[in-house]
């Protein structure tokens, strides 16, 4: 009699139950709570970055990633569970039971997960960002401003593309490994004039699995369970030193993708550091170009075709590699990634890794000036 009303009460599964339901009400607090800006500041600021910074320092301490390692258990622990589901069905019957259960854990996993983003990351999104801590000012740039700071980084690549290590085939072969190396330093320069941007010294990792993260267009992402930012190991290196500063943009509290490649270029410009200062040139270049190529088609190709051959011959060798990736799974993996971002209010979605045009004419147009016009006076061409 005892056994059978134990079976009873775990037919039920009480204890994912409550962790379901707990989660649950997790989303609906922090959801109920988005529009309390002052609350979400206050949990951004005392509670989110600080534990971030925590489990950041915690996985540095092994070289993997250690947020690589809990998806695949992850993975690997669902698909032994549904095949344990399975064999039971086959053996002892029982089908709706199963069923049930089967239903409730992936729930409660999903939902678990869930709140854990939307805890550990979502609120970021509704306190305050980075243009608001930084001080930073943005708004409408003009044609003109578009085509000089468009200019000012096809000179900096002229500069800088001779100083990459490059293979047999004129592409840039920039060692990954090394650059990761060299990535907890990254932020040093630029902590000084934003304060908002310390952090504890991190580098970031390389993921083993990265030909999977190509197949749903991922370079890299930052994994808020453990603060670690991982970066894609397999694309093109012309590109990659960029990467792995975006990503520590965000395990530094960047949360927006238009401000992380702002921030990543930033940080970027402020090294002496030659893999660094062109791969954040080309990832600036990039969004400039294809914003000035519609505003101003003459203007775009004039300056593409001063390019000198390596940065062509980069620029196709990423066009090429990504090309191969076009199928259904990164359209899939596009659309579920574009709608998590839509659920947290960002309206650009996957657009919002261009956006970041605005805030780069804003900030380097002076600059630009300045450069462009010494590079035109007979000291500047000598």
């Amino acid at each position: 009699m005892e056994t059978r009303r134990k079976r009873s009460k775990t037919r039920f599964c009480p204890i994912r139950l409550t962790l379901t339901g707990l989660a649950a009400l997790v989303i609906l607090l922090q959801r109920a709570l988005r529009g309390s800006y002052p609350i979400m500041r206050w949990l951004s600021a005392h509670f989110v970055r600080p534990t971030q910074r925590r489990l950041g320092e915690l996985s540095a301490r092994v070289s993997f990633s250690v947020a690589e390692l809990l998806i695949v258990v992850a993975v690997v622990g669902l698909l032994l569970y549904l095949l344990f589901c399975v064999e039971t069905v086959l053996h002892r019957g029982r089908l709706f039971r199963q069923l049930y259960r089967l239903v409730l854990t992936l729930l409660c996993f999903v939902l678990v997960v869930y709140a854990g983003f939307c805890v550990l990351w979502g609120i970021y999104f509704y306190g305050d960002d980075f243009m608001v801590q930084s001080g930073l000012q943005t708004g409408e740039i003009s044609t003109e401003e578009l085509r000089t700071v468009t200019s000012f980084f096809a000179v900096l690549l002229d500069e800088t593309a001779g100083q990459v290590e490059r293979d047999g085939t004129g592409a840039c072969a920039t060692d990954r490994e090394a650059v990761l190396e060299r990535s907890e330093t990254l932020y040093a320069a630029l902590e000084r004039d934003f304060p908002c941007l310390e952090g504890p010294p991190l580098r970031a990792k390389g993921v083993k699995l990265s030909r999977l993260l190509s197949y749903i267009d991922f370079t890299g992402f930052f994994f808020p369970f453990t603060g670690e930012a991982n970066v894609n190991m397999d694309f093109p290196p012309s590109l990659f030193a960029a990467t792995v500063a975006h990503e520590l943009a965000h395990q530094r509290g960047v949360a927006k993708e238009q401000e992380a490649n702002f921030v990543a270029v930033l940080a970027c410009l402020r090294n002496d550091d030659p893999d660094y200062t062109y791969s954040a040139a080309l990832l600036a270049y990039s969004y400039l170009s294809s914003a000035l190529a519609e505003a101003d088609r003459a203007a775009w190709e004039e300056i593409s075709a001063a390019l000198p051959a390596p940065v062509l011959r980069d620029l196709e060798v990423n066009r090429s590699y990504w090309q191969r990736f076009e199928t259904p799974v990164q359209e899939v993996s596009n659309t579920v990634y574009e709608n998590f971002m839509y659920s947290y209010d960002q309206e650009l979605g996957l657009r919002s890794y261009g956006a970041c045009v605005d805030l780069l004419v804003h900030y380097y147009y002076g600059t630009a000036l300045q450069y462009l016009h010494a590079l035109q006076t007979p000291e500047g061409n000598v």
